[in-house]
């Protein structure tokens, strides 16, 4: 059987599910994941590779006006990725009973390539499955995919149905990355995701939408096993640093030791992990805090 490798995008409108399922794929935390939509702000590149097959999978920011220059680089990510790749994986979700705004905008564009689109309709579990037939109707009436697909993304039965769909299109090739390769993302990048991925757990909702993580300082000693980050959270107010940092510094006690948790999951070493809080105001207007954050090309 011929080796088939490739790169998939995975697009959709913010909080469809798009970093669950990607690591749900993959099996391990590379993306970060909350209720709260617009989480993704870079393109996520995770490698699978198994005997017959290596997967480039790239998670995407979800697609949405946007509101600043950060919103608009966020975009231009996430749609610069439809003609370089073999795979358009195209996420809704089942839970909604007619197209949105947001995924007719999304249709338009994928009519303009020709990448083959396959429709992933997730949170089938949400949903009575009478609902279904009259959904995937309604989506193959919408765009010519090549495939309609009902998932759940945190069901570990979707992981070898999606690899069985998408393999079917991937074009024959050598292998693109190490085989023990996960992502091609840099270190800090991660840390800065994961670190983001705390604190929109544990803020209210404008809090982190606005802030920015800059990984300052990432020593790695190899000999005693132990990673030291030093990290700047940037906000936009002096009210959002005050919420940051808690009363007593406990908010910020508390993201750090979450976020300390997954980067030592992540990379296997103990983690020394130290946060400051700083202000600047519009920084996601800014097109020198976007270059030092890393949201600029």
């Amino acid at each position: 059987m011929a080796f088939k490798s490739g790169f998939i995008t995975i697009i959709g409108r913010p909080n469809v599910g798009k970093s669950t399922l990607l690591n749900l794929l993959t099996g391990e935390k590379v993306s970060i994941i909350s209720r709260k939509p617009q989480t993704t702000r870079h393109n996520i590149r995770t490698v699978v590779t198994r005997e017959d097959f290596q997967m480039v999978f790239v998670d995407t920011p979800g697609i949405h006006k946007p509101k600043n220059k950060l919103g608009e680089f966020m975009m231009n990510a996430a749609m610069d990725t439809l003609d370089d790749v073999d795979i358009v994986l195209y996420m809704v979700e089942a839970t909604e009973n007619e197209i949105g705004p947001g995924d007719q905008s999304i249709i338009a564009a994928l009519k303009k390539v020709h990448t083959p689109v396959i429709l992933a309709i997730n949170k089938v579990d949400l949903v009575e499955k009478s609902s279904l037939l009259p959904l995937i109707d309604m989506y193959s009436k919408a765009h010519d995919f090549r495939e309609i697909v009902p998932i759940s993304a945190t069901d570990p039965r979707t992981v070898e149905l999606m690899f069985g769909i998408l393999k079917k299109y991937l074009p024959e090739g050598e292998k693109l990355y190490p085989d023990d390769m996960l992502t091609d993302q840099p270190a800090k990048v991660l840390v800065q995701e994961l670190i983001r991925e705390k604190m929109l757990e544990l803020l209210d909702d404008e809090v982190p939408h606005g802030v920015g993580i800059e990984v300052v300082r990432y020593n790695e000693n190899e000999e005693r096993n132990i990673l030291g980050i030093d990290a700047n959270i940037y906000c936009e107010k002096a009210s959002h640093k005050a919420i940051i940092i808690g009363k007593g510094g406990e908010m910020l006690k508390r993201i750090g030791i979450r976020a300390r948790e997954d980067i030592e999951r992540l990379f296997g070493m103990k983690v020394v992990l130290k946060l400051w809080v700083k202000v600047k105001e519009d920084w996601r207007n800014s097109d020198y805090m976007l270059n030092e954050l890393g949201y600029k090309s």
